[in-house]
């Protein structure tokens, strides 16, 4: 059996390793242990912040670096504790969401606060979606600015994801990053902020070049990490954008596809 030909192995959360319940398949799990245990490092990249994202890791039982919010903050989940964190510059912010509802019209919006506790604020008309994740609803627009930001979500009545985030981008992209991170998902993050950003300065915590790192997506917001990364493996559920970019595709998240490429590594 030939070495496992990456250091690090990144994977993004939601459509790339979770299953539409959140849960992580066995196959998947004994696929990951066994690449640790060939000696590369797994890490988990992904836009949800810390507070939607902690659960999961414990109970993969993941005790090392995470990175969470799209590369805003970078968190040691053995500690518990946030490594670096980058906030969304408020007022800015807010003249980009005003430029952006000149060109489109009235928008529904939530945002994540920063912090290890940071809350999720979920604006009038933001459809939710359905599950666990907690998030605490808000009347009065003071409340969204009233603390530091990681993110803001953006949702339109009519317009698709896709066409919201192009108009968004088209508008204010000198100002700030538009993303879109999964269905009903996208987000305004600060200028330059990406998967990638976050995903570099914890690799080079672990001591792990890009030249040694592969990395698994489904989502457009997971194209920085592909042009990161030495390989970019997109889910078979993946978004037709990063689909593009990506080096090879695999099996859906449902199917066990980053087993099925691990698999195939360790056994070359």
């Amino acid at each position: 059996m030939s070495p496992f030909p990456y250091r690090l192995v990144a994977t993004d959360l939601d459509g790339t390793l979770l299953r539409a319940d959140e849960s992580v398949s066995a196959r998947t799990r004994d696929a990951l242990a066994a690449v640790t245990e060939a000696g590369a490092a797994h890490i988990v990249v992904t836009g949800r912040a810390v507070p939607w994202t902690r659960h999961i890791l414990d109970d993969l039982g993941y005790e090392g670096i995470a990175v969470c919010g799209q590369g805003a903050q970078v968190y040691h989940a053995g500690e518990h504790r946030l490594l670096t964190s980058l906030t969304l510059d408020r007022q800015l912010a807010g003249l980009a969401l005003s430029k952006i509802e000149a060109e489109v019209g009235p928008l529904a919006l939530a945002a994540s606060r920063d912090g290890l506790e940071g809350e999720v604020l979920m604006g009038p008309g933001y459809k939710v979606h359905e599950g666990p994740l907690p998030y605490v609803p808000y009347e009065d627009p003071a409340e969204l600015w009233a603390a530091p930001l990681t993110k803001l979500y953006v949702q339109h009545p009519t317009l698709t994801d896709d066409e919201l985030t192009r108009a968004a981008r088209e508008t204010v992209g000198g100002l700030v990053d538009v993303v879109m991170a999964g269905p009903g998902i996208v987000e305004i993050l600060p200028l330059g902020l990406s998967k990638a950003t976050g995903l570099s300065l914890a690799a080079r915590r672990l001591g792990v070049k890009a030249a040694e790192t592969i990395a698994f997506g489904d989502m457009p917001n997971d194209i920085p990490m592909f042009g990161w990364a030495a390989h970019g493996v997109a889910m078979g559920n993946a978004h037709e954008e990063l689909r593009a970019v990506a080096d090879e595709t695999t099996a859906s998240n449902e199917e066990d596809g980053i087993a099925v490429v691990l698999e195939r590594l360790l056994s070359a």
